[in-house]
C-alpha cells in the first residue's frame, strides 16, 4: 500500500531534482570567445546555482578562458562560486542591497567590446533583485509599488509590465547596457508559458509593452502607487527598447529548465508506483484558493465518475496562483491553495495534495507550501482552528503548522514556479 505523505513528496522532489541548474545549465553555454573576455552576470532564486554551473563547466572544459562577473540572488540561496561574485538581497521586496547589487551589474557590463561575450543567468525572482528605479523614483517609494503589486492579485506578467517601466534595467534595458558584446541568456522559467519577456521582467529581451499598458494596468487594478511613479507612468518618456531594436542583433536566449519538464518528470515518478498521471497543465493562473477549490472539483469528479481517468490517479499541475491580500495572517500561494482545496474537498476519503513551490519558499515564509489529507479539517478544528476564517484572514500558514502540514525544504537552488499534485486512491 502507498505511502501518501512519502509518494506527494518523491513528486515535489523529483519536479525540483529535474530543474537542477548543475544538470540543466552545461547543456546551454557557448563556447569561450577567440579573443574576448566571458562576463557573467544574473538575477534570480537560481542564478547562485546558475553560476556555480558555469564556472564548473568552463574550469572542466577551457580552464585558461578568462571568466569573471557578478550574480544577485536572495537571502539564503547563495552558494560558494571561486571567481564570480554573488550578492544577495532581499526578495520580494526590493532593498538598498538590491538597488546596490543592480548598479554593481550594470558597472561589470560597461566598456565590453564586440569579442566579449555575456552570460545572463535569468531565473525567477529576478524582477526584485534587479532594483534600479527610474530617475525620480526612490528606493523607498520603489517598494511601495513592490508591496502594490504583490497585494494587487495580479498575474506574473501584468505586474511586471509594470515593473519594467519603473526601472532603468528591466525589460530590455540591460541588453543596451551590455552592447556590442554578444549576449547569451540562460533562462530558469518560472512564469506561465516561459515568455522570455516576464521570465524576471526580461531584462535582456525586447519588450512588447508599453508606458500606455502599465498606466492600464495600475488603473485596472487600482494600485496605491506614489506619485512619482504615476507621473513616470503618465510622462510616458524613455520606452523600453522594442523587437527590431539593433541591440538584440547579438542576442540569444536559451531555455535551460521549464515548469512542463518538472511536471514531466513528476508525471515518471507516479508512473513508477503504479499511480497514472494527468497533467492539467504547466500555465494554470489564477487566485490561490480558487485553484484549490478547481482541483478538488476535478478530484470529486475522478471519485465519483473516474473521469477524466480512474483512481488511483495524480492529478500535476503548474504555473502560478495568486493572493489578494485581505487580512494579515501568514501564508503564501501555495498554503492558501491548499487550505481553499482542503475546505472544498470537506475531508474527501482517499483524497491527498501537496502544493509546493520549487524554489523551495512559499511567498515569504520559511516553507515550500503545505500538504493536505483527508484528516486536516477535523485537525485544524481540534486545534480551536476554523479553516474558513483562516482562509479568510490569510492565514494558512498557521493553520498548517498546528497540524503539522507545512513542507519545510529550504531553498532548493532552482524556480520552475509551483508543483500541484493531488492524489486520488481507491476507496
Amino acid at each position: 500500500m502507498i505511502d501518501p505523505k512519502t509518494f506527494l513528496e518523491a513528486v515535489f522532489e523529483a519536479a525540483v531534482e529535474a530543474a537542477d541548474p548543475l544538470v540543466a545549465v552545461p547543456k546551454c553555454l557557448p563556447d569561450p570567445p577567440p579573443n574576448g573576455r566571458t562576463v557573467v552576470i544574473g538575477a534570480g532564486k537560481a542564478s547562485a546555482v546558475m553560476a556555480r554551473a558555469v564556472e564548473r563547466h568552463y574550469a572542466e572544459n577551457w580552464p585558461d578562458a578568462p571568466i569573471s562577473g557578478t550574480i544577485v540572488t536572495r537571502y539564503g540561496f547563495d552558494v560558494p562560486c571561486d571567481t564570480l561574485r554573488i550578492l544577495q538581497a532581499s526578495h520580494p521586496v526590493p532593498d538598498q542591497a538590491g538597488a546596490e547589487a543592480a548598479e554593481e551589474i550594470l558597472k561589470t557590463v560597461s566598456g565590453l567590446t564586440a569579442d566579449d561575450q555575456v552570460l545572463c543567468l535569468i531565473s525567477g525572482g529576478g524582477s526584485a533583485l534587479l532594483t534600479a528605479p527610474v530617475e525620480g523614483l526612490t528606493l523607498d517609494e520603489k517598494m511601495q509599488v513592490n508591496s502594490a503589486l504583490l497585494a494587487s492579485g495580479a498575474p506574473i506578467q501584468d505586474m511586471n509590465c509594470i515593473r519594467k517601466h519603473l526601472s532603468k534595467i528591466k525589460g530590455g534595458q540591460l541588453a543596451a547596457a551590455c552592447a556590442p558584446a554578444a549576449i547569451y541568456s540562460i533562462l530558469i522559467s518560472d512564469v506561465p508559458g516561459d515568455d522570455p519577456q516576464v521570465i524576471a521582467s526580461g531584462p535582456t529581451v525586447p519588450d512588447h509593452t508599453t508606458f500606455t499598458d502599465a498606466l492600464r494596468l495600475v488603473r485596472y487594478y487600482d494600485m496605491p502607487l506614489p506619485a512619482s511613479a504615476m507621473a513616470h507612468l503618465e510622462a510616458g518618456i524613455g520606452e523600453t527598447p522594442k523587437p527590431g531594436d539593433p541591440i538584440f542583433d547579438r542576442a540569444e536566449i536559451r531555455m535551460a529548465a521549464t515548469p512542463r519538464l518538472s511536471l514531466e518528470a513528476a508525471a515518471r515518478v507516479a508512473e513508477q508506483h503504479g499511480i497514472t498521471p494527468v497533467i492539467l497543465g504547466d500555465a494554470i493562473e489564477g487566485e490561490s484558493r480558487e485553484v484549490g477549490r478547481v482541483l478538488a472539483g476535478i478530484a470529486k469528479s475522478v471519485r465519483d465518475h473516474g473521469d477524466p481517468v480512474s483512481a488511483p490517479t495524480v492529478l500535476l499541475s503548474g504555473g502560478e496562483t495568486t493572493v489578494t491580500l485581505r487580512a494579515k495572517g501568514r501564508g503564501g500561494p501555495n498554503s492558501e491553495c491548499a487550505l481553499g482545496m482542503a475546505l472544498a474537498l470537506d475531508g474527501l476519503a482517499g483524497t491527498y495534495a501537496i502544493c509546493c513551490d520549487t524554489d523551495g519558499i512559499d511567498g515569504s515564509e520559511d516553507n515550500a507550501g503545505a500538504w493536505i489529507t483527508p484528516e486536516t479539517l477535523t485537525k485544524a478544528r481540534e486545534a480551536g482552528l476554523d479553516p474558513a476564517i483562516m482562509l479568510r484572514d490569510n492565514n494558512a500558514y498557521d493553520l498548517f503548522q498546528a497540524v503539522d502540514g507545512l513542507v519545510v525544504t529550504g531553498p532548493s537552488g532552482t524556480n520552475v514556479n509551483d508543483l500541484r499534485a493531488v492524489l486520488i486512491l481507491p476507496e
